[in-house]
């Protein structure tokens, strides 16, 4: 079983809903970066997601498109970030690592080299933005032959059929955005949540994490009453941007949510895959 599934099995069994948060590699350096990741942990995240920087962040708001300037300006670079990975696998060998970014550097690195080095630092999950199932056979097989998730994107406004053909293709968990428009743009709507998550559930036996707009503690446990996993980026990626501690200030934003997430099993169980 891998560290994803293995990770889900887990905290179904607990009634547990996943909290994944996303900070972007080299933002701050790469020593922040590490100390943010194990932080991380320390409060209670089940899955990191890690930002690979990139030029130009099509589906990220300004938040996140500031914080990959800064990494790139640190020079940060797509073996930088493995290698920030395999620094902490030196550490933990539990936590699922989910590379989060674009197509380009990939090209750039090359497809079966990205996958082999990425397996080797301990990575255990990829989600492009900008790679839809159509354009994704050649990576999907590579990433496979690693044992490497490829994680997709599903928005508000896919269709029924083209749901079924991504979750068909879909390996790890499916990823359902929240919101139209780009990370940290608007605010969580739930009355625009539940029906398309349940019906997503009807195309897959996948866990099922939401993102996008999710800022607070409130924002999570609104997600945690549909979905499996809640996904927070921007605000987090905000609040370090601004820390000078940054242990302390991970600790100060994900322990509030983590204990809400925990807190709600007493009333009513997580949604389950």
């Amino acid at each position: 079983m891998s560290r994803i599934a293995d990770c889900f099995a887990g905290c179904s069994s607990r009634q547990r809903t996943a909290l994944i948060p996303y900070i972007t590699a080299g933002d701050g350096g790469a020593q922040k970066t590490l100390s943010a990741m194990l932080a991380l942990v320390e409060s209670g995240a089940d899955i990191i997601e890690l930002g690979m920087p990139f030029s130009d962040p099509m589906a990220d708001g300004p938040v996140i498109q500031k914080a990959c300037e800064r990494a790139l300006e640190a020079g940060m670079t797509l073996a930088g970030v493995l290698e920030l990975v395999k620094q902490f696998r030196a550490v933990d060998q539990v936590t699922p690592i989910v590379l989060m970014g674009y197509l380009n550097p990939l090209e750039r690195y090359g497809h079966a080299a990205f996958a082999k080095d990425a397996a080797v630092a301990g990575v255990d999950g990829v989600l492009l933005v900008d790679c839809p199932p159509e354009e994704a056979s050649g990576i999907r097989e590579d990433l496979q032959r690693q044992q490497i998730d490829q994680i997709f994107l599903v928005a508000p406004t896919s269709t029924e059929e083209r749901q079924q053909r991504i979750c068909r293709q879909a390996s790890g968990f499916v990823y359902y955005v929240s919101l139209k428009g780009v990370t940290g743009s608007s605010s969580l709507d739930e009355s625009a949540l539940a029906g398309p998550v349940a019906a997503l559930r009807q195309h897959t036996d996948l866990p099922i994490a939401v993102g996008f707009g999710i800022k607070s503690a409130e924002d999570a446990l609104t997600v945690a009453g549909h979905a499996d996993a809640v996904v927070i980026g921007s605000a987090l990626v905000s609040c370090l941007a601004q820390a000078d501690d940054t242990q302390q200030a991970v600790h100060e934003f994900i322990k509030p949510i983590r204990l809400a997430l925990d807190g709600r099993q007493a009333d009513a169980p997580a949604a389950t895959g």
